[in-house]
């Protein structure tokens, strides 16, 4: 590997420095920087004891609120003799890397504006608020097309089905990354949603054949090596057709590509060229774990390619088998330098080194002034202006008024952290309005079920808000009602009866599971700017402009009437 050239460029002192740390680092500290843990809590002595001690190459956190994790990051550089990597899930705004950071909208909110500037800006408010923590790392954007319906883990976390519009979109976001001095980790190699399972709980598949792959996922990740990203984000997801193509004997094989020597290095390096740092999805997911036994996995997983290991079962024990398997010559030492000597190009080419000397690795809490920022505000209020998709209307709804159906039922589907805010916010802006709001509860159908002339003369309009996200280790994101062989009112039993809105804050495809529904809306993500923009929407006082990233009607004809 030449660390002068791309996605490095590193001149003579930097590379002196990648080289001299190197031969000054013990077996063990080289072992250490190997791993990229998620911490767990921020008291100081589980930093020191659980974490830092062994040597770590980068450090994860969930976020937590700005002025705690900038503290924490703090004390990590001070107490490691390398800088660290400090990544974060910067995939759709500032509140990836904090709790009160700007909760600017998901990639797919971004594609359907229809304009890559706005990709950018999530690339300039993720990672401007992410720097001022002392994140240096994005582990975004997401570059998977989103071509399976029923995939769970996918949909509004990418720019959507067209590779053209990945790429666009992508380029953006790498463009303003690098602008704030942060490093891209695109995702999720060889790509995810073709399959409609999540690598949380299976190794999943790529199925594309290889021609097919080169016009799509190959020219995405193309673009990306192009456009300077310094790491890629290897998957548990198999390629078999190319694994077919390299290793002609192992039809049927299924391996992800965290643990796929062919696809780590025939593909990734070879092929398309990449020289910079490949890191692997978290290795607690099953993708993973039930690929092979852990002790040897993970010194497979960098002999055959990985340069950094994300997350651990438990790190102490993922040191030890490290450990063990370079002693035994699984992870050969050729592979252990080449791995080290990426990590540290890689912090030297975000300057870490001298930011370190400058005391500037992690910045002054002045710099937390830019979370949450009026600009960064306007930004998130413009895009779910442009964002929020009307889907069809076939039954002229739109626009709603209080004096022609008053009395509203309001259904929130989904259930999760978000849901008891989407409730409070969707409850208080239809009031707003003038309509008078009955909110649907579990509870009522144990009260009795309206028979239907009860139910008409309670109520003008149904409204459903379907507040069901992305999130891992479930197996999907369709509609589930409470119901009883039809009855009670969670269910649309009523299509029919009265006018019914539908409103998706999340899974841009629930058309499937309500075809019989005339009005239906995307909105893509659940922050209180896109659900301010939808009500202005369906009242009439803004236009829908919003284009569809992806096909909602699910390649079903009957579902656009």
């Amino acid at each position: 590997m030449d660390i002068t050239k791309a996605p490095f460029f590193l001149d003579k002192q930097a590379t002196d420095w990648v080289e001299e740390t190197l031969r000054s680092m013990t077996t063990e500290e080289k072992i250490g920087q190997l791993f990229c843990p998620i911490g767990y809590s921020t008291d100081r002595d589980y930093l020191e004891e659980t974490i830092l001690r062994y040597h770590i190459g980068g450090l994860f956190f969930r976020d937590g609120r700005s002025d705690e994790m900038r503290d924490t990051f703090d004390y990590a550089q001070r107490h490691s003799r390398i800088p660290l990597l400090i990544p974060s899930n910067l995939e759709a705004g500032g509140d990836g890397a904090a709790t009160d950071g700007t909760p600017y909208g998901k990639q797919m909110s971004v594609a359907a504006a229809g304009d890559p500037q706005y990709a950018y800006r999530l690339g300039k408010i993720a990672c401007r608020e992410g720097a001022a923590l002392g994140i240096n790392l994005a582990f975004a954007p997401v570059v998977d097309l989103d071509l399976n319906y029923h995939n769970p883990i996918t949909n509004v976390r990418t720019y959507g089905s067209d590779t053209d519009v990945v790429i666009a979109n992508a380029k953006e976001y790498l463009r303003a990354a690098k602008e704030c001095g942060v490093a891209t980790s695109v995702k999720h190699f060889p790509g995810d949603g073709v399959d409609e399972r999540d690598q949380h709980l299976l190794t999943s598949v790529n199925s594309l054949s290889v021609a097919e792959w080169e016009a799509s996922y190959g020219r995405i990740y193309r673009a990306m090596i192009e456009a300077g990203t310094l790491t890629v984000m290897a998957g548990h997801i198999a390629f078999p057709a190319f694994e077919n193509q390299i290793f002609p004997g192992h039809r049927g094989r299924i391996i992800p590509a965290t643990l796929s020597s062919a696809l780590l290095k025939n593909l990734l390096r070879e092929k398309l060229g990449f020289n910079g740092l490949i890191i692997s999805d978290a290795t607690p997911m099953v993708g993973y774990t039930s690929a092979m036994d852990r002790r040897t996995a993970l010194p497979t997983s960098i002999e055959n390619g990985c340069d950094m290991i994300l997350f651990n079962k438990d790190l102490a024990e993922d040191f030890t088998f490290m450990m063990e398997g370079y002693r035994k010559g699984i992870l050969s030492e050729e592979r252990l330098e080449d791995a080290c000597r990426r990590i540290l190009a890689t912090k030297a080419a975000l300057l870490l080194p001298e930011r370190r000397e400058k005391g500037t690795l992690v910045p002054p809490r002045e710099a937390l002034s830019v979370v949450r920022c009026r600009e960064h505000a306007e930004w998130a209020r413009e895009l779910a202006d442009r964002s929020v998709t009307l889907v069809k209307d076939t039954a002229g709804l739109l626009p709603l008024s209080p004096q022609n159906t008053k009395r509203v039922l309001l259904e929130i589907l989904g259930e999760y952290p978000s849901t008891e805010r989407v409730t409070r916010k969707m409850q208080r802006l239809l009031k707003e309005q003038g309509f008078s709001v009955k909110l649907y509860e579990k509870e009522d159908f144990d009260k009795g079920v309206d028979n239907v002339t009860q139910f008409r003369e309670k109520y003008d309009l149904v409204i459903y808000v379907a507040n069901i996200e992305n999130a891992s280790n479930q197996t999907t994101t369709r509609l589930n009602w409470y119901t009883f062989w039809g009855q009670g009112n969670n269910v649309p039993w009523f299509a029919e009866e009265v006018p019914v809105l539908f409103i998706s804050l999340a899974n841009p495809y629930h058309l499937l599971d309500v075809p019989m529904l005339k009005t239906y809306i995307n909105a893509y993500s659940n922050n209180d700017d896109v659900m301010e923009a939808v009500v202005e929407k369906v009242m009439g006082r803004s236009e829908f402009t919003g284009i569809s990233p992806v096909d909602p009607f699910c390649g079903r004809e009957e579902l656009a009437y």
